[in-house]
């Protein structure tokens, strides 16, 4: 699934996958960002809990973002796909500035949503400029390769993760969340060994990755995003292994990026940004 088409003259909104557990009482720099993007004190939001079984997790989400200083903020969940096909929901996305996922189940999601009229208008929406992002299991929908789950650990094997189709707001990322507290390397190193094309974003608790029209990742928040790119891919056994066996991988490139650090999907680049001491 590629991303929905750019309209001409424009150019598509910020993607914003957070890592879970972001900071809700204190500095909340990651959710005043979001806002910010999406409008600021003129943002108009919908937040969809569809991920959550709980059933305050909207209502948290609309009140935090209210006091952040968001113009209006809408709680809209969908118990069954006939909830996606209702053009009342879809015209409300078509007048959203932003738009959040909570975090819970990504398979929530995407049975939920997936392939209905209102995963299109979100996906052209994004298109059109307006900024999406979720956190956990709201980060994980929004790439077009999704982990659905897998299993903790630092070394890849065949059956380390199970993928899914996302969102597709983009195509260039396979992202999971909770990375250094739930020990992921594996999963998603395991997950590039099916998919060299994309490059792995593992995001930390209270960390996201805000990616920019031009494909550029900003990092924002107390933790790190880690980076790996198999572009450069020499060798993968993952054809030759069984299910419950390691996987070779040769050639990996990983890259450490705290707030200030960038990379460049295009390019494939890392910077240290504003980290770098200044030239002399």
């Amino acid at each position: 699934m590629a991303p929905s088409r750019i309209p001409d003259g424009e150019q598509r909104g910020w993607i914003v996958p957070i890592g879970g557990a972001e900071d809700k009482e204190h500095d909340t720099a990651i959710l005043r960002r979001f806002l910010k993007l999406s409008g600021g004190s003129s943002a108009d939001l919908v937040v969809i809990p569809t991920a959550s079984r709980l059933a305050d997790t909207g209502d948290r989400y609309e009140k935090l973002f209210l006091e952040l200083g968001a113009a209006q903020v809408e709680v809209m969940d969908f118990d069954t796909r006939r909830d996606c096909h209702e053009p009342g929901r879809v015209q409300r996305l078509e007048r959203a500035s932003g738009i959040f996922f909570t975090g819970g189940n990504q398979l929530r999601i995407s049975t939920m949503l997936g392939g209905t009229p209102v995963a299109q208008a979100i996906r052209a929406r994004n298109a059109q400029g307006v900024t999406v992002g979720g956190t956990s299991a709201g980060a994980s929908i929004l790439s077009e390769h999704m982990i659905a789950y897998g299993v903790e650990g630092a070394s890849p094997r065949a059956d380390s993760v199970r993928l899914a189709p996302g969102l597709g707001l983009t195509n260039r990322v396979v992202i999971d969340q909770h990375f250094r507290q739930r020990d992921r390397l594996g999963r998603l190193v395991a997950s590039l060994a099916y998919n060299p094309f994309a490059v792995g974003i593992g995001l930390d608790e209270d960390t996201a990755a805000f990616i920019s029209p031009d494909n550029t990742i900003e990092v924002e928040g107390s933790g790190s995003v880690t980076v790996v790119d198999a572009d450069d891919l020499q060798f993968s056994s993952m054809h030759l292994v069984g299910e419950n066996e390691p996987v070779c991988l040769l050639g990996l490139g990983v890259h450490i990026l705290t707030k200030g650090a960038t990379f460049n999907l295009n390019t494939r680049k890392a910077s240290a940004g504003s980290l770098a001491p200044p030239k002399t």
